[in-house]
């Protein structure tokens, strides 16, 4: 026979579950005694003898009797935190870049460079008659003047997005966290090409003909116009969202500034009929400080945006997209941030071209498909090989870097790796010490031999660049030989800062907390020579 557990039991172990297992103070709101656990189990026992019925409940008692599953949402909700910072930070430039706090900025930099000193009689003649003296000798000197340019970004956090952030993540850490990252990225783009100096004007009008056949390009006589871009313009550009022109800014404050996006004005109209079959090729004449070109096309009147190419001519040969930015969106030279801006690198380069910097833009080649890098031979590129030399003749220098696009970087790998010139698959012995050998596929360019140097030669790192558009290459020395440093000699370039990276925590005046960060500096370029740039690649196929 079952023993049946006394009712005190019951209510003892009821009382342990309500008022702990320490000594429970019976004044404590909520205490359970003993009559009351007794109350509590009689209730409970007319409960379990009287269930209630589904019309007592509610009148879709059916539906509670059905499974609980996943669908019906009974599951606990598993965030994982912080949240995922998914979006690249690259700066290779402002990384190498020394920074320098000014300590007395005030309004500019002003800086004076001696770029030559002149001999006497004949340049390179030393030589004077016995109890003579030589003559004096002239100096080149420049006077340079580098106003601050304010960077920056702002955002804000109401206090409910704070408050209900907590466990989550420390919100107001983490907005100026990306604020800062995104400034940096700004701040990349900027010192690789801001132009505060540099006008593009109007590209010269388009050149046009139709050949060929087998196109599906509806018959019609074609209007194309030409705009040229930026480095910055490239990068802001998009078929689908239109050329970048100039943007009103809202600014946190309430009001308002302008920026232009870095395309020049759009020349003027040419026109060419094609017959169906042929495809439609325009050329225009390449534009210094251009990377790339828009191409607005369609009949007189009615062109829209159709292509944007990193050489400077195009081709068509299907049916023109409908719903592009049309060409009467460019009313003006938008190249340039004046006032606003300072020039990074690539704009240094192509406001000094021919006098104090090395510059190249291919030649044109055949329309649409433009001219490319060539092979020496030798296992180099003859552009590039170029580039070095004229470097060395003219300024003494080699670059310490050559940036590039994935497009350059590929080309140059397919010009001077081949079963020629050096193995493209790589043995390589088991890691773990077993027999044989794993084979690597595939090859790239990691360095370039420059032999233009007094020390036999050396190598130069090939970088992908993340913001580089494709067609253009960048070498760029970082450092000054020997010969050119002296105590009075600064670097080939530096970031003076007025006042460096802050952030800036506004004044509450809504339940809304606002964060800026902010830099006021500039790119000061003291050696324009140490850069080169080539524009206009085509792709090597």
């Amino acid at each position: 026979m079952t023993a049946i557990t006394p009712r005190s039991v019951f209510a003892d172990r009821l009382m342990l579950d309500i008022n702990g297992v320490q000594n429970a103070d019976d004044r404590r709101h909520g205490f359970l005694t003993f009559n009351r656990a007794n109350e509590t189990l009689d209730l409970l026992k007319a409960t379990l003898g009287n269930p209630m019925s589904g019309d007592q409940f509610y009148d879709g008692a059916e539906d509670l009797a059905k499974t609980v599953t996943l669908g019906t949402g009974l599951t606990y909700y598993d965030l994982r935190a912080p949240a995922l910072n998914l979006f690249p930070t690259l700066t290779p430039l402002r990384n190498a870049i020394p920074r320098n706090q000014r300590k007395n900025p005030g309004d500019a930099l002003r800086y004076k460079a001696i770029t030559a000193i002149n001999g006497s009689g004949y340049n390179w003649t030393p030589f004077v008659p016995e109890g003579k003296r030589a003559g004096r000798m002239t100096y080149s000197l420049v006077n340079r003047t580098l106003s601050y340019a304010t960077i920056g970004e702002e955002d804000s956090i109401t206090e409910e997005a704070m408050y209900a952030s907590e466990g989550f993540e420390d919100e107001n850490s983490m907005i100026q966290l990306r604020l800062m990252l995104k400034t940096m990225v700004k701040e990349e783009a900027g010192i690789l090409a801001g132009n505060n100096s540099l006008s593009l004007g109007t590209p010269a009008t388009p050149t046009l003909s139709a050949s060929g056949s087998g196109a599906t390009l509806p018959a019609a006589t074609y209007s194309v116009i030409a705009v040229a871009l930026t480095q910055l313009g490239y990068m802001q550009s998009t078929l689908g969202g239109g050329v970048a022109t100039t943007q009103n800014v809202a600014s946190a404050d309430g009001s308002t500034f302008t920026l232009n996006g870095g395309a020049s004005n759009k020349s003027a109209a040419a026109t060419q009929a094609a017959t169906l079959g042929q495809t439609l090729f325009a050329t225009v004449a390449p534009v210094t400080g251009a990377v790339a070109y828009a191409w607005y096309v369609g009949t007189s009147g009615n062109e829209t945006l159709q292509a944007i190419t990193t050489i400077n001519s195009a081709s068509f040969a299907a049916p023109l997209a409908g719903s592009r930015q049309a060409a009467t969106a460019i009313a003006a030279d938008y190249s340039s941030n004046s006032g606003l801006a300072f020039d990074g690198l690539m704009t240094t380069a192509f406001l000094n071209a021919g006098a104090n910097s090395y510059f190249a833009c291919l030649p044109s080649g055949t329309a649409g498909t433009g001219t490319q890098l060539t092979a020496s031979g030798v296992g180099s590129v003859n552009e590039i090989d170029t580039m070095l030399k004229s470097m060395w003749d003219n300024y003494r220098i080699s670059p310490t870097v050559i940036y590039v696009s994935s497009q350059e970087l590929k080309s140059i790998t397919k010009l001077v790796l081949s079963n020629a010139t050096s193995p493209l698959l790589k043995y390589e012995a088991q890691a773990d010490g077993g027999d044989g050998y794993r084979l690597t596929a595939n090859g790239a360019v990691a360095f370039y031999f420059n032999p233009y140097t007094p020390d036999g030669g050396t190598k130069i790192p090939v970088k992908i660049h993340p913001n580089l558009a494709p067609g253009t290459i960048l070498a760029w020395a970082e450092k000054l030989p020997a010969w050119y440093v002296s105590n009075e000699t600064p670097l080939v370039a530096e970031m003076l800062t007025r006042k460096d990276y802050y952030t800036q925590m506004w004044p509450k005046v809504t339940r809304q907390q606002d964060y800026g960060v902010y830099a006021q500096e500039a790119l000061a370029v003291y050696a324009p020579f140490a850069a080169g740039v080539i524009t206009n690649i085509a792709p090597t196929p």
